[in-house]
């Protein structure tokens, strides 16, 4: 099959996999985000990639945005959310850095596949993503793709419909935003 055919493909897929996600949970997300003091954004891999998207597109939206492990990343406290992207919710970094932040009186929300999980079930809030772990993607006929990329993929695609609630919720436009963009470039 040709690039431009696995291109379709993937697009198809992500079309199916974006129809899935429940509106509720992503405005329990919206909400919780403009309530918050401060959000902190965790993910490993390529999910975590999804998540410092994200984190930068909250600070264009000018909400207080962290990545989790960054030199210039302050404590988590009460008041605070934590999102932690993570497909199969048992990634075995996570799930220590989700209890401290629950200990501390943060917030947590679960983007994931399984709500069932350690971390979702640790969480205050969870957002349902279809897609396939990649434990479970070997033979899956889910995806076409390897591995969790339709899962990573719908992470940035809910992440981004999640920035385009909150600029509909605060009023905000592109042009607003590109003024907290960086300028040292």
């Amino acid at each position: 099959m040709a690039a431009i055919n696995y291109a379709a493909e993937i697009v198809k897929e992500l079309q199916r996999s974006a129809a899935l996600i429940a509106d509720a949970e992503a405005g329990t997300l919206a909400d919780l985000l403009l309530q918050a003091n401060r959000v902190f954004v965790v993910g490993a891999g390529r999910s975590g990639l999804m998540g410092r998207a994200f984190a930068m597109r909250l600070m264009h939206a000018g909400i207080s945005a962290y990545v989790v492990g960054e030199t210039i990343t302050p404590g988590i406290d009460q008041g605070d959310v934590l999102i932690v992207g993570t497909g199969s919710g048992e990634t075995r970094s996570l799930i220590p850095m989700a209890q401290q932040a629950k200990s501390l009186g943060a917030s947590l929300v679960a983007v994931t596949i399984a709500p069932e999980s350690t971390i979702g079930r640790l969480a205050d809030a969870v957002v349902k993503l279809p897609g396939s772990p990649k434990a479970q993607a070997s033979g899956s006929s889910a995806s076409i793709q390897p591995m969790a990329s339709l899962f990573e993929q719908t992470l940035l695609i809910f992440y981004d419909a999640v920035i385009l609630s909150l600029m509909d919720r605060q009023g905000q436009d592109a042009d607003r935003m590109y003024g907290r963009h960086a300028n040292l470039e």
